[in-house]
């Protein structure tokens, strides 16, 4: 008799831990078209290169998430008919991946716009004015306690050529840039906690002092919040009225804390009324596909409709980290944006129909071609990091670095997937130690290494030297996650696989039991003496 494993894991009561459930809440039933699909969510969405989740289902609907995995803080501009987005990458460097579309659900990476490492970036803001790029970046120092926090900026005229050395706009005890022109040609940057402050006409330096402007709407008492946390205000110009749209809430913590709410006001000073039907976007039961939503920007769409990306959790896989969504905006009678969408568990109409448009990236690399900072991010790096990287012949030569991946900076790359696997083949020198990690931050990680004797288990950011390593100083290594569930496998010639014998549950590697805000990531490391050399690293979602 064949079982099917959804069966098999109904049967035991793990269905909804390990494969997370789909929701559909009568708000989602209202207002999306849905699409006949296969019951289980590990087989609710299309695939696309490598078997990777993509949004675009090919029949003119596509479903959240609209990018996959570790995508927090949307930012996102339309320039004529494009599209370009970037978010949050906090300690990965180069940092800042722009993103660009046609028809906002398809996307593909242009490069890394910040290179220079200023700090864990978060929530920038990404403009375009009077045609130049900008990036707004808010920073935290974390090379010492009790570091500062500022906002930066860098621009550039070609969205796709290189971007100015960062600027220090000197903004401390404030996140979150929005940029804004107000109905004079000023230009400012609305922050978190419903402040503001000017900038010059070149947008490179601030002008004055910061100055309060804004009340945000406030939730019931009753309501389950992590906290008030006024952030992310995005200003929009439409109709008549400068429309102002913040999070509040906490943006973790309880999956119904975050939130959307929305003001208005006819000047860019103000005063701002509050959109009568706040909050616009909530997570309100823990029994939706998305929980908390929020921090969301207004775009117009591709035929003149109008759409908002915002985050979420995915509902059992916090280790994702935040994932951007897709939804619906509307515009109402009495002039005040309403988002659609629901739960956003369902199938939604494209924005616009669309042919021969990729999305994402292949993740295997055979290290033939240059994907640092598009695909492979140092975790905090130093300033000559990229100096240990040396690409050969098909061979990725990376300089070994500290005792282990605590203070080693390994190279990570973020998935989107649920369940996947990853390999390569390793060559350490006689005084190294490398190997394959999940990799949450320099705290919070698990992997198996190797040097030239032993096996050495990375498990909960600790090392344990385990038993005798039978290749010597060059094997081949495979990472298995399903579903939070790991297993390791060694090999000689990458065919013929011998499990490793032990396993991990890495379901808790994740902000709201570590903090920080960032995703478990599959990586590699080298550390102690010499080089590692890296062959043909391949990804597989499952």
């Amino acid at each position: 008799m064949t079982v099917n494993r959804r069966d098999a894991l109904k049967s035991v009561g793990l269905t909804g831990l390990l494969l997370g459930t789909t929701f559909r809440s009568p708000a989602a039933a209202a207002q999306t078209e849905p699409v006949d699909r296969c019951d289980a969510p590990d087989l609710a969405w299309p695939r696309g290169i490598e078997g990777q989740r993509k949004a675009d289902m090919g029949n003119g609907s596509f479903l959240n998430p609209l990018m996959a995995g570790d995508h927090p803080d949307p930012s996102i501009v339309k320039d004529g008919d494009d599209y370009y987005m970037t978010f949050s990458t906090f300690n990965a460097y180069p940092g800042l991946v722009i993103w660009h579309s046609k028809d906002l659900v398809n996307w593909q990476p242009i490069g890394p716009a910040l290179t220079k490492n200023v700090g864990s970036v978060w929530a920038p803001e990404l403009t375009k004015h009077d045609g130049r790029f900008y990036l707004y970046i808010p920073s935290k120092e974390t090379a010492t306690p009790g570091s500062k926090t500022t906002s930066w900026v860098i621009y550039t005229d070609d969205i796709r050529g290189e971007w100015s050395d960062p600027i220090d706009l000197q903004l401390p005890y404030h996140i979150d840039p929005g940029h804004a022109v107000g109905e004079d040609g000023s230009r400012w940057l609305f922050l978190s906690g419903g402040d503001r402050i000017r900038l010059s006409d070149d947008g490179l330096s601030t002008v004055g002092e910061v100055e309060h402007v804004y009340d945000p709407w406030r939730y019931p008492d009753d309501w389950i919040v992590e906290g008030f946390a006024p952030e992310g205000p995005k200003i929009t110009r439409h109709g008549d009225y400068f429309y102002l749209i913040t999070a509040v809430g906490g943006t973790a913590g309880p999956p119904t804390g975050h939130m959307v709410i929305a003001a208005r006001s006819k000047s860019i000073n103000g005063p701002w009324e509050q959109h009568p039907r706040n909050p616009l976007v909530r997570t309100e039961s823990m029994d939706e596909k998305w929980w908390s939503r929020g921090h969301a920007t207004l775009v117009e769409g591709p035929k003149g409709d109008w759409w908002g990306v915002y985050h979420g959790y995915e509902n059992g896989f916090w280790t994702l980290g935040r994932q951007a969504l897709l939804a619906p905006v509307t515009w109402s009678d009495d002039d005040w944006p309403e988002f659609g969408g629901g739960d956003l568990s369902q199938p939604i109409k494209k924005p616009v129909e669309s042919r021969n448009q990729v999305h994402g990236q292949a993740l295997s690399d055979d290290f033939s071609t240059d994907k640092y900072g598009i695909q492979w991010n140092f975790f905090e790096p130093g300033a000559d990091e990229a100096k240990r990287i040396t690409r050969k012949n098909g061979v990725l030569h990376l300089a070994a670095s500290g005792v282990s991946p605590a203070d080693g900076s390994p190279l990570i790359v973020g998935v989107g997937d649920q369940a996947y696997e990853f390999e390569c083949d390793i060559e350490i020198d006689d005084g190294a130690t490398a190997g394959l990690l999940l990799f949450y931050d320099d705290k919070q990680y698990c992997g198996v290494g190797f040097d030239k004797d032993r096996y050495v288990m990375h498990q909960y950011g600790l090392e344990r030297h385990r038993r005798h390593n039978p290749f010597g100083k060059r094997l081949h290594m495979k990472v298995v996650n399903d579903r939070h569930i790991v297993s390791f496998f060694m090999s000689a010639d990458g065919k013929s696989w011998d499990r490793f014998d032990r396993g991990m549950e890495v379901s808790g590697y994740h902000h709201n039991t570590r903090g920080g805000f960032l995703a478990l990531k599959p990586g590699f490391y080298s550390a102690g003496e010499g080089e590692t050399r890296f062959r043909n690293f391949r990804y597989r979602a499952l």
